[in-house]
Order: structure tokens, then C-alpha cells, then sequence
């Protein structure tokens, strides 16, 4: 039997006496892309940090190729994460490092890499994404939204991962730039063969990049399935959300901040 890159049992957190995850369990098998959706507040996000360790579930187990990630030690947190890339919301760019140094910082400062020996692997890996290098000489500042989640990506995939995050990788950029984002992690996960997880309320996102998605409402997965199959779910929760209606089972939360 296949061991999961990344596995939830029962994961449990709160926040005071709101609980955000409320028993979730998942799994991504090696080399596949999982897509969880879900509305703002269903827990993705929470989910996402529960599995990087920025949050300790207060319950439920959390592995990543069958090594139980809760609670273990900064050095074996450190061992982990070398194993994984991750495209921010924002991109998350250092403005004060050039586009190539961008690529290549987990090159640098997570594998050890001399600038002339990592250098060339993130120009190999912005081309990857459609940047030249004019372009990798460039600020942060001075590129488009789009192109910053470009260079996201490279610096994502810059250390060959075997498991990749994309937090709402669409967010901010119009459709067109959106598909075109789409399009680049499908070939760079295919290029790297990774496992990716991917949070996103995106659904021509979640439809192209993934082989499963998994629905999180409530704090709970309410379905998960192949990506074939949602549109056909017999699933009210899901139906609503799919195709964005405004009438169904969905309890919007409209409490003040």
C-alpha cells in the first residue's frame, strides 16, 4: 500500500470557543495535486498552516510521508520543510533582492548554495515560468502582479520539492493571467513530479490543476472526490458553491469582525 505524502486524521483546532477544524481528513498520494475549497472562514488556510507547523492542531494527527509532523522538534521541522516549495497569496517577494535572488533564496539560504552555483538554476527555473533574464535582473517593485506570482513559482519549485503548497494562487490577477498561472503549475508540477496541495475558492482554478478536490465547510470535508465527478455530486453544499448560487444549504457568516 502507498504511503500518503501528506495525511490528516482527525484534526482538531480552535480558536477560543470557535473551532475551525473540526475533524478534517486528507489524503495526497505521491504526485498527485489536491485542491481544497471552501468559503472565507471554512478553514483552508488553517488546514495549510496546521500542515507547515505555523499552528499546532489541538487534536488529530498530521503526517507527511508517514513521519507524524505535531509537535516534533525545529530540526525535524526543518528536515520536513526542506521537502517543500510554497506559492504564497502575495507571492510574498523580498523588494530588497533582485528577481533572480527571489528564485533562487531556498537555494541559497535553505540548501546552502553559493550565489554563482544557484544563480543559473533560477534562471533555468524563470524561464520555466516565462521570464527571460532581463526580467531576473529586475526589482520586485518594478513587475506586474501577475509576473510576481511567476516569480513565486519558480522560487517554489527552484529546490525540486516533493510537495508543493499554492495558497489562493489566482487571487488578485484577472482570468486571463489567472489560466496562464493555471497552465504553469500544471507544468511545473509535472516538471518537478510533486505532490501539491492547493487552498483556492477558484473553481476554473481548482477544475485545471487538480486530480482531486476536497470541499471544507463547516470546518469539516463535506466531500472529496476526483475533479471528474464534482460537477455531479450529489451534494447540496457542494452544488451551491460550484456553481456560486445565491439560495442553498450554505450559511453565510455575517457576524461583525
Amino acid at each position: 500500500m502507498t504511503t500518503p505524502k501528506i495525511s490528516l486524521r482527525n484534526v482538531v483546532k480552535r480558536f477560543g470557543k470557535k473551532v475551525v477544524l473540526d475533524g478534517v481528513n486528507l489524503d495526497v498520494m505521491p504526485g498527485e495535486s489536491v485542491v481544497i475549497i471552501g468559503g472565507s472562514g471554512s478553514g483552508k488556510s488553517v488546514t495549510l498552516k496546521c500542515i507547515l507547523g505555523l499552528l499546532t492542531p489541538d487534536s488529530g494527527e498530521i503526517e507527511i510521508d508517514g513521519e507524524s509532523v505535531v509537535g516534533i522538534s525545529d530540526s525535524d521541522r526543518e528536515h520536513i520543510n526542506a521537502k517543500i516549495g510554497m506559492l504564497f497569496q502575495s507571492a510574498a517577494l523580498f523588494d530588497s533582492l533582485t528577481v533572480w535572488e527571489n528564485a533562487a533564496f531556498g537555494l541559497i539560504a535553505g540548501k546552502g548554495m553559493s550565489r554563482r552555483e544557484a544563480q543559473p538554476i533560477a534562471l533555468e527555473k524563470l524561464a520555466l515560468v516565462g521570464l527571460d533574464e532581463k526580467t531576473a535582473m529586475m526589482s520586485p517593485a518594478d513587475l506586474s502582479i501577475g509576473m510576481r506570482k511567476r516569480v513565486g513559482l519558480a522560487r517554489a519549485v527552484a529546490t525540486d520539492p516533493e510537495i508543493i503548497f499554492f495558497d489562493e494562487p489566482t487571487t488578485g490577477i484577472d482570468p486571463v493571467m489567472g489560466d496562464i498561472i493555471n497552465e504553469l503549475i500544471v507544468e511545473c508540477t509535472s516538471e518537478t513530479g510533486a505532490s501539491g496541495l492547493t487552498i483556492t475558492h477558484d473553481m476554473a482554478s481548482a477544475r485545471k490543476i487538480s486530480d482531486k478536490i476536497a470541499m471544507l465547510y463547516k470546518g469539516k470535508i463535506v466531500w472529496v472526490g476526483p475533479t471528474a465527478e464534482i460537477d455531479t455530486v450529489d451534494n447540496p453544499i457542494v452544488q451551491q458553491f460550484i456553481f456560486g448560487r445565491a439560495e442553498g444549504p450554505i450559511e453565510l457568516d455575517v457576524s461583525p469582525a
